[in-house]
C-alpha cells in the first residue's frame, strides 16, 4: 500500500508532462501561426543548431509595415518597454507613442533586458522593412518578420529559437522560456497590434 501511495505522485506527474508536451506545448508554439508559417524558414534560423525551443508566433495587423517597425526599434526595459505585462519592465507601462529618438537601433546595439541596461539581447541583423534578428549565436533568437498582404493589412511573425543547456545554470532561464515565454509573446503581439492599428 505504501508503495502505491510512493507511485502515484510519480505517476501524476507523467500524465501532466505528457499532456502538456502532446496537447499544449504545441498551441503554444505556434500561437496564431499558420502551418506554412510555423514550417518556412526565416532569418536568424542558422544562428541555433537544432533547436530544443522553436517557437512561430503571429498576429495580423490591419496596418502597413512602416506602421509596426517603429514600435519593434524601440523596444527594451530601459527604453519603450516590451508591451507585455508592465512587471517585465520593472512595473513601467510601455510607449504608447513613438519616440523619435529610439529609432536608430543598428547590428550590434543592444536591447536591454536589465535595469542598468548592461545586459541584453544582442542585434544580430537587419533588413528593413523585412526583417530583424536579436539574440547570441548557438543559444538563442528571436527573429521577427513583417509580411504585407494584399487587403493592406500585415503578418506580423515572430519566431524564438533556443538550445536548452540541461546541465548548466542557464536551465532555469530555459525553464522560464519554456512556461513564460508564450504569455509574454502572446501579450506583446497583441499590444503591438493595438498601437500600429491606433
Amino acid at each position: 500500500m505504501a508503495f502505491r501511495m510512493r507511485l502515484f505522485p510519480v505517476l501524476a506527474l507523467m500524465a501532466v508532462l505528457i499532456s502538456y508536451v502532446r496537447y499544449v506545448r504545441p498551441r503554444q508554439l505556434s500561437w496564431g501561426a499558420t502551418p506554412e508559417e510555423v514550417i518556412r524558414p526565416m532569418p536568424g534560423d542558422d544562428l541555433v543548431f537544432k533547436p530544443t525551443f522553436n517557437a512561430s508566433r503571429a498576429i495580423t495587423i490591419s496596418a502597413p509595415p512602416e506602421r509596426i517597425w517603429p514600435w519593434l526599434l524601440q523596444t527594451g526595459v530601459t527604453r519603450a518597454g516590451w508591451y507585455s505585462y508592465d512587471i517585465l519592465d520593472l512595473g513601467r507601462p510601455s510607449a504608447r507613442h513613438i519616440i523619435p529618438e529610439l529609432q536608430n537601433l543598428a547590428v550590434g546595439d543592444i536591447l536591454p533586458m536589465s535595469p542598468d541596461g548592461k545586459h541584453g539581447i544582442p542585434v544580430q541583423a537587419m533588413d528593413l522593412p523585412r526583417s530583424m534578428v536579436w539574440g547570441t549565436p548557438g543559444n538563442a533568437t528571436w527573429a521577427w518578420v513583417v509580411d504585407p498582404v494584399t487587403d493592406g493589412s500585415t503578418r506580423l511573425i515572430s519566431r524564438v529559437r533556443s538550445r536548452y543547456r540541461w546541465l548548466s545554470p542557464s536551465i532555469a532561464f530555459s525553464l522560464l522560456l519554456e512556461f513564460g515565454d508564450f504569455w509574454m509573446m502572446r501579450k506583446m503581439l497583441l499590444n503591438i497590434k493595438e498601437r500600429a492599428e491606433a
